[in-house]
């Protein structure tokens, strides 16, 4: 088949075949400097759909991440609410404790004033 390709040249002057023969071998660079550029071409966005995915990937673990970090935000200030309740009952009972502490004093002191009133 090659033969009947190179047929259509015959009779031409050296100097057109010179001619020929360099636009074949600049066509055949060409060719092979095209597919290169493809495979690049193929290749580049190879790595640009894995970055893509990537980045997707990253999104996605910020939104679980700053979801977390709400319901932790939550959690946080329920048991900060929780603490501050819990400090003032304790306050209220220490008075209370105080109170009934002072009124035990006095019933003592009481308590010893009728003694003494007895005795005598």
């Amino acid at each position: 088949m090659s033969w009947a390709i190179e047929e259509w040249k015959e009779g031409l002057s050296p100097r057109v075949l010179q001619k020929i023969h360099e636009l074949e071998s600049q066509v055949d660079k060409l060719k092979k400097e095209r597919q290169q550029r493809q495979f690049q071409l193929e290749s580049l966005e190879a790595a640009l759909q894995k970055q893509k995915q990537k980045v997707e990937n990253e999104k996605n673990e910020a939104a679980t991440l700053k979801r977390e970090n709400q319901s932790l935000m939550e959690l946080c200030d329920g048991l900060e609410k929780a603490k501050q309740k819990i400090s003032h009952d304790l306050q209220v009972k220490e008075s209370q404790v105080n109170i009934q502490s002072g009124q035990l004093n006095s019933s003592k002191k009481d308590i010893e004033r009728l003694e003494q009133e007895l005795k005598r």
